[in-house]
């Protein structure tokens, strides 16, 4: 749900209201979810009369978009690693995946 939502917020601002409209969960439901959201840097909201809109903070998106890139970027590292070390095993002859091999 609370991927929904923020796929949801990145398409347009909503309130707590609009968003429990579009999915099936409560409306404090929806606040709790905001709630994690907000304090996890993502979302922000203003008032507009006596509703709370919220969007996505464009920051906390960036944020958390540059650690995901490191994540990946470590994650594709260890796989070339991976990739290299099972290359040269196979033109050595050797199969480090197969328990019955013996070095």
């Amino acid at each position: 749900m609370r991927r929904a939502i923020f796929e949801t917020l990145a398409r347009r601002p909503s309130s707590v209201g609009d968003l429990a409209e579009r999915l099936p969960i409560s409306r404090p439901a929806v606040s709790q979810h905001l709630k994690a959201l907000k304090d996890g840097g993502l979302v922000v909201s203003h008032a507009e009369g006596t509703r709370r809109i919220y969007r996505l903070d464009p920051q906390g998106v960036a944020a958390l978009r540059s650690w995901l890139d490191g994540v990946w970027e470590h994650a594709l590292a260890d796989f070339h690693k991976f990739a290299e070390q099972a290359a040269a095993d196979e033109t050595a002859g050797t199969d480090h995946a197969d328990p019955s091999c013996k070095e």
